[in-house]
């Protein structure tokens, strides 16, 4: 029942972690193998969701700094796809890929935190109070960070525009 629950929250913060689906998935499954092992420490006074989260951002984390070296020596990343609409283009569906990719590759490059509060703010779309209260950090923290994130994102997104033309 819990996986049903919050699996696919897991399953998105994990993807844009990772960058991959696949990969997404093995740490998914991993969470909630933590998850299992961990809830006896659970304090049920506290709110589940927000231990669950702080969970699953402290494995990732954690998997995303001992995996960094690996993946720089690779140099690359699986790519996600896009489920474009039947009517679309294939042009258009070219530059909204594209667009896509962009911002992908700028969100990977952010530190981890930055990242996690752009997930949950840009793509589970909490509002800064959750996630000062799930991720238990102050609400001005939450605020910086979005607000660096997303200049970060800015400033890579239009490098990377800069150099392909």
């Amino acid at each position: 029942m819990l996986v049903d629950l919050y699996s696919r929250k897991i399953f998105n913060l994990a993807l844009q972690f990772s960058g991959s689906p696949q990969e997404a998935e093995d740490l998914t499954q991993d969470i909630f193998l933590k998850l299992y092992h961990s809830l006896s420490k659970y304090n049920f006074e506290r709110d589940f969701t927000a231990w669950l989260l702080t969970l699953a951002r402290n494995y990732l984390i954690d998997e995303f700094r001992r995996t960094k070296a690996e993946r720089n020596q690779r140099g690359e990343f699986e790519e996600l796809t896009l489920a474009a609409a039947e009517t679309d283009g294939p042009e258009s569906r070219y530059l909204r890929q594209e667009k896509a990719e962009l911002v992908r590759k700028a969100l990977r490059q952010l530190s981890p935190d930055l990242r996690v509060v752009l997930v949950l703010r840009e793509i589970e779309g909490l509002s800064y109070e959750e996630i000062a209260e799930k991720l238990k950090i102050p609400l001005g923290t939450v605020k910086s960070r979005v607000n660096r994130g997303r200049i970060q994102m800015a400033q890579t997104i239009m490098g990377q525009k800069g150099g392909k033309q």
